[in-house]
């Protein structure tokens, strides 16, 4: 057998991994090609799920023994897909990891290509032979955007044919979080007529007939103040559903009559709550304000709830040596694979408090500490992993 490639170090990797722009606007196949030539190894099965469209593709690995109907085994699950880099406050390239003190920055950095550096490394340095469960690793595009990725991957994948137990590297500072909150998106407009503002009497106003849905989604925002779930316990900072109005558009100019207006609505939910109970209550509420308006569907992202009891859970916990229940609330692929009958935990480096702002970073000494914890994850969900 010919030698196995090298495995570089993570923070090497990582800096590979930024270097590719894979901003949600934009292909990831590229990066997902290297990723995919990178993990060219004996006992690695490598495959892509492509878009619709083609240009862009979640990267699957598998290693290990086949897989049983216990389903049982590890998958180690993230995102390759960023936001955009524009702020003008970065103080380099957002896409050239750089250190400052004992910080890896760049784009990315912490959500989550820091944990996508680790697992990759992980797979690229296991010996198939040790492990006496199979090992998986699955990384979506457009989990920013509504984890797109992941709704095509359950769509399309032998879902069966995986370990059911889901670590999701999302940078929870190394902490296990089993539930987060859900992401519904909605679009709500009215129609009118254009004319000159001249003479109004032609036209007919839509941002006028805006004005009363406005009212009546303001009136839904406070009554969900007020609401609690069995779950608010978990999010005592905001621990009720929470609805903004968060995009508003309408007119093309200040002598024309608005002939369109546009409002695009998010809602958290909190971990157990249903999402068709809350659009419905949207579109009562829209109905209730008397204008006509159309309203649609985004993108539904679930909210995710592990059973504390969960086998991946309690291991997780015990490697982490944690014993309290964590929640987040941000929304991330768990919520679609749960779905689909995976069970998930959350746990990665990086805080989501300096995520998605410029100089985004990861600490070097979590990404450490996370190799670690991956690590001894693996091993106890499949056996042995080898280490670099």
């Amino acid at each position: 057998m010919p030698p196995m490639p090298s495995v570089l170090p993570d923070d090497v990797l990582l800096a590979r991994l930024v270097a590719f722009d894979t901003t949600s606007d934009r292909s990831n196949l590229d990066l997902v090609a290297f990723i995919a030539d990178y993990l060219d190894r004996p006992g690695l099965d490598v495959s892509t799920h492509h878009s619709a469209a083609g240009d862009k593709a979640t990267l699957v690995v598998r290693t290990g023994p086949a897989p049983t109907d216990e389903r049982d085994g590890l998958v180690l699950n993230g995102h390759l897909d960023t936001v955009p880099a524009d702020e003008p406050e970065w103080t380099g390239n957002p896409f050239t990891l750089r250190t400052i003190d004992d910080r890896l920055v760049a784009r990315g950095a912490c959500d989550m290509k820091g944990f996508d550096a680790i697992a990759v490394n992980v797979m690229a340095a296991t010996d198939p032979d040790r492990l006496a469960s199979p090992l998986a690793l699955i990384l979506t595009y457009d989990e920013e955007v509504g984890s797109l990725g992941a709704q095509a991957f359950i769509a399309t994948a032998d879902v069966e044919s995986f370990p059911r137990a889901v670590l999701i590297g999302e940078p929870t500072s190394l902490r296990a979080v089993r539930m987060h909150k859900g992401h519904l998106k909605m679009r709500i407009t009215t129609h009118g007529r254009s004319a000159h503002s001249g003479s109004p009497h032609l036209g007919h106003n839509a941002v006028h007939d805006m004005i009363p849905v406005l009212a009546a989604l303001d009136e839904l925002r406070r009554a969900f103040e007020g609401e609690r779930v069995e779950t608010s316990a978990f999010f005592p900072d905001v621990p009720n559903p929470l609805l903004g109005v968060m995009r508003i558009r309408g007119g093309t100019a200040l002598n024309v009559i608005p002939d369109r207006c546009v409002v695009e609505v998010g809602i958290r939910l909190l971990p157990g709550q249903a999402s068709d109970a809350t659009i419905a209550r949207v579109r009562c509420a829209v109905e209730d304000a008397g204008a006509p308006a159309e309203v649609e569907i985004i993108n539904d992202n679930p909210p995710m709830l592990l059973d504390e009891a969960s086998s991946v859970h309690r291991t997780l916990c015990g490697v982490l040596d944690q014993s309290t229940t964590r929640g987040v609330s941000f929304s991330s692929d768990a919520g679609w694979l749960a779905r689909a009958g995976f069970e998930c935990v959350l746990c990665g480096p990086g805080s989501i408090t300096v995520a998605h702002r410029p100089d985004e970073f990861v600490p070097r000494d979590e990404m450490s500490r996370a190799r670690t914890i991956v690590e001894r994850l693996v091993e106890q969900c499949c056996g042995h992993a080898e280490r670099t």
